[in-house]
Parts: structure tokens; sequence; C-alpha cells
């Protein structure tokens, strides 16, 4: 099986993860922007982290046998300093025209202040200018009411609901988006958010259509093999190997290809040449070079 993971957060993770994601069958991610678990305080922190997305990590995941994408935007969780995503807004354009970004976000609420819904409808307009899809990320806390918020907020700015996904849904807020055009994603994690149990119990009850899996995996408790493992439990449970490769693989794609820079045909198995540097640099510690035609 090939797999895809449209949601992980790769610069918290190690090569090892790298490397126990290509032999399971990944053959692509996409790294939304996201929060370094303490509060950036100046505006050049994100001006690194944005080059690395495009830069670095790319270059990582590529020695590994791994196509990297990313999402460019101010998390929720970032968005109440005022000032600071004042000036992150000014740099996003640049950013976004770049061939890497295949979406804005991850974009949203965490505890859906007016800061966060200020910056969540700019970065959609930003989206809808550029003809970008937009990735929303649900709270952890009052999901429901931040779900219905966010579809709202979507009308409102007037992106076309075929260019959103609204993430981290589960069995309350999965109905609410399957009311609209947006696209549903699912985030399993373990403990919290979606189990692949559970994943594989609501696509018996709404099909497939638009459904989306990742991962969500970061510097927290998490496992950057929750899509592979979904698939498993979608065999298991008597769902076909083309319907695993829809959900798993195909899905994500086409919904991140409206972007123009990402297609179903492009996400193979890259070359790995582990001669190649980046910037003077190496991923190897020591290890024998990998090359693999």
């Amino acid at each position: 099986m090939r797999y895809f993971d449209p949601h992980i957060h790769m610069l918290s993770r190690t090569t090892d993860d790298y490397e126990n994601m290509a032999a399971a069958g990944i053959l692509g991610v996409v790294e939304p922007a996201f929060w370094q678990g303490q509060p950036r305080t100046q505006v050049g922190t994100f001006i690194d982290y944005f080059d690395a997305l495009l830069g670095w990590e790319p270059f990582r995941a590529s020695q590994f046998g791994i196509n990297h994408f990313c999402t460019i935007g101010i998390n929720p969780k970032e968005a109440n300093d005022v000032a600071l995503s004042e000036q992150v807004m000014a740099l996003m354009p640049r950013y976004l025209e770049k061939d890497g970004v295949v979406a804005v976000g991850e974009i949203g609420y965490d505890d859906i202040t007016p800061e966060e819904e200020r910056f969540f409808a700019e970065q959609l307009t930003l989206a809808k200018e550029h003809g970008l899809p937009a990735l929303i990320h649900t709270p952890h806390r009052d999901k429901v009411t931040g779900t219905e918020r966010s579809l709202a907020l979507v009308r409102e700015v007037g992106i076309n609901e075929e260019q959103v996904v609204v993430d981290h849904l589960n069995e309350l807020t999965l109905p609410l988006v399957m009311e609209t055009g947006c696209w549903r994603g699912h985030s399993v994690y373990p403990n919290t958010k979606m189990s692949e149990d559970r994943m594989v119990a609501l696509l018996k009850a709404y099909g497939t259509e638009k459904m989306i899996v990742n991962s969500a995996a970061d510097w927290g408790r998490s496992d950057p093999l929750k899509v592979p493992k979904t698939g498993q439990a979608m065999l298991a449970a008597g769902f076909s190997e083309d319907d695993v490769d829809l959900v798993l693989f195909r899905n994500p794609i086409n919904y991140y290809a409206q972007s123009g820079r990402i297609t179903v045909d492009q996400v193979t198995r890259p070359n790995i040449d582990q001669t190649r540097l980046y910037e003077d640099n190496s991923v190897l510690r020591g290890q024998t070079p990998l090359i693999e035609p």
C-alpha cells in the first residue's frame, strides 16, 4: 500500500521516523506551520522557521525517500500576539508564492478570542487571493462551537468551501462539516483526538468522499505511523485496497492539488542520494551514505 500523511510536524521528529515512515509505505507528507511549544517573540523566528519548512526539511525528507510539502500560516495558538502577528502577516504573501507551499495553514481557533478570529479571517482572505487551499485547525476545547464558528467564517470570507479542509474532526463535529462543501480532516493520535477504530467507524458511517486522515505527529506523544496503521485497520474491517488508497493517498493529494503544486502522479518514491548536501550540511552522522536509484 502507498500512503500520504497530509498533516505532520516533521521538524520535531527524528530521521528514524522518516526511515520508519518510508518503510511503512509513506511516500509524501505535508507539514503545516505550527507553534514551537513556547511563544515566539520576534518575527525573525518565523522567517527562519518558514525557510526551514521550504529548505532543510524537504531536503531531509528526500534523503530518506519521502516527498515533503508544507503550508504557511500563523497557528491560532500564536495569533493572540497582535503586534507580532501583524508582522508575520506582512511576510506571508512572499512565502505563499513558493512552489513547495500547497496551502495556508494551519489556521483557526484555539481559545476562540477576537484576536484569533481577526487573523483567521485575514489568512482565509490571503488563501482566497492566492488561489490556495486553507487548512483549518479546530480547537481542542469547545470543539463544536469552534467548528461552527469556523464554518461561519469560511462563508463570511467567501472562500470556496471546496478549497477548505476542516481538521481534527470527531464524531460530534464531522456531521457539521458533512453539510458543507469542505473536506473532512481527522487526526489519529494516541489517547486524544481520533483512534484507528473510531476512524474506521466514521468511514463506515459517512463514506470515503472527501475524507482525509493524518497523524498530526509533533513534539508531543504522537505516532508518525498512524496513517498506515489506519490503513491496516481499514483492511481488517473489510475495506478494499482501493478504498485505503483513496482515503489515505489520493484524497489528501487531490485536496492539496488545488494549489497547482502537487499531483497524485508526482508523489512517487524519490531517488535517495545521501552524498548530497544542503548548504554544506549532511543528514549523516558517521554512517555510510545510502544511494538508491
